[in-house]
């Protein structure tokens, strides 16, 4: 249906950031060119990694493996993340697209590093005191590649900081876009997200970036007309989740090893641990050795402050969360959990915390059906309706559509075609 598709995931883009597009000029552009469909229902927990995975693969994070951003280690100050594509259980879009024998190109794309797309540039970071950013990036990223857009926009970073790694992605989409014209091109910008989590949802800093994000776009659009592919192209902008602004962290693992479920040496590092709060920031899975002893947390946890309720483990499933953990706890509109085994359990957020470790203005994560939580998703090119707008989808409904796009197949998905959204005329 499309000669090209390209992706472009605005991080953090809520389904109210698209109410006045008055100074958005090129994504107007595009929703009236296309279809906006304007509440846009995540995946639970409404985490990056999680909902990036879904996107491309058009299920649930119970299916696809990708059940939150960082993996169970209990004690590590700094979990690992799921970087590496091996860890995601079911077809992609790009592993579709490959087989087609398709060309593919990536940019920052959560959980992609080591994935085989033609140009890679892996979203990863180092977690060990031996390694650095240049060893584990050219390790997931495809090397040639990174070097030679790093040596033609490397200028443009400062290390991994917003918005400047933003106006190098922005460079690099619009160059391989000119001399290497991918089929399917997928790109994550993360500078609202993180202005977001910094100075609030709807902070001066977080609308200043989502300027920043309409002239990303423009750019990348002027792109596809100089290099002759405009018309045959289909553009996509989506947000994977939106953001609630906090005031007070919750460490429920202060709680857990109080109760004698956590044990630690004089050191404070963990010895064994029969119950661990695993934070997903607006909720948190509670994942218990001894499932006899699950009724007994839930009866304690629901008496913390912060807590609006309890998920059963079939509640879990039925929102396609992580089958292997005991149950789950839903923050409150103003909460988040903290994973540390320190410090106080509630502690109020004060300004001159915020910027260090895990202290947020903002954050995500939460139940995808709260109220005013919703992204968003606009879709332009040949064969979408134009000037169309529908109510309501699901992001695992975008993979499946995508596919379509490009004249593939995503087997057995969970989500489904947004047929609704093609011009059959």
């Amino acid at each position: 249906m499309s000669q090209y598709l390209i992706v472009l995931s605005l991080d953090a883009l809520g389904a109210e950031d698209l109410e006045d597009l008055s100074e958005l000029d090129a994504i107007a552009e595009l929703i009236e060119k296309g279809v906006h469909i304007k509440q846009v229902e995540s995946i639970y927990p409404s985490l990056t990694y999680p909902a990036h995975t879904s996107i491309i693969t058009g299920h649930y994070p119970k299916t696809h493996g990708i059940v939150n951003n960082t993996k169970i280690e209990p004690g590590k100050a700094s979990p690992d993340w799921f970087w590496f594509k091996k860890s995601i259980r079911v077809p992609t879009l790009y592993d579709k697209a490959k087989e087609a024998g398709l060309k593919t190109a990536a940019f920052l794309w959560p959980v992609a590093a080591k994935s085989g797309i033609d140009y890679n540039i892996a979203e990863i970071f180092p977690n060990r005191f031996w390694l650095n950013q240049v060893v584990v990036s050219l390790w997931g990223s495809s090397p040639r590649f990174l070097l030679e857009m790093n040596k033609k926009f490397g200028h443009l970073r400062k290390g991994i900081e917003q918005p400047e790694l933003d106006h190098f992605l922005t460079e690099a989409v619009v160059d391989t876009i000119l001399h290497k014209q991918p089929r399917l091109l997928l790109a994550h910008f993360v500078d609202m997200d993180s202005m977001r989590h910094a100075y609030g949802v709807q902070s001066k800093e977080a609308k200043e970036a989502l300027k920043r994000h309409n002239t990303r776009v423009r750019r990348i659009i002027e792109a596809t007309k100089e290099a002759g592919i405009y018309d045959e192209t289909t553009f996509v902008i989506l947000g994977d989740h939106y953001q609630i602004d906090v005031d007070t962290a919750i460490r429920l693992n202060v709680l857990l090893r109080e109760m004698g479920y956590i044990e630690t040496n004089q050191n404070g590092e963990i010895i064994s641990w029969q119950a661990y709060a695993k934070s997903t920031d607006g909720s948190s899975y509670i994942y218990c050795k001894d499932p006899s002893i699950c009724e007994t947390l839930q009866q304690e946890l629901i008496k913390v402050e912060g807590i609006e309720r309890i998920l059963t483990r079939p509640e879990i499933i039925e929102k396609g969360a992580d089958p292997e953990a005991c149950f789950m706890v839903e923050g409150k509109p103003g909460y988040f959990f903290m994973e540390q085994l320190n410090g106080e359990l509630i502690e109020k957020v004060l300004p001159e915390k915020v910027g260090e470790p895990d202290y947020y203005k903002a954050v995500h994560g939460y139940d995808p059906k709260k109220e005013n939580y919703q992204t968003t998703l606009v879709i332009a090119g040949p064969k979408i309706k134009q000037h169309t707008t529908f109510e309501k989808a699901r992001l695992i409904d975008e993979g499946p559509t995508f596919a379509r796009i490009l004249g593939l197949d995503l087997p057995d998905a969970e989500g489904r075609v947004l047929e609704e959204i093609f011009n059959t005329q």
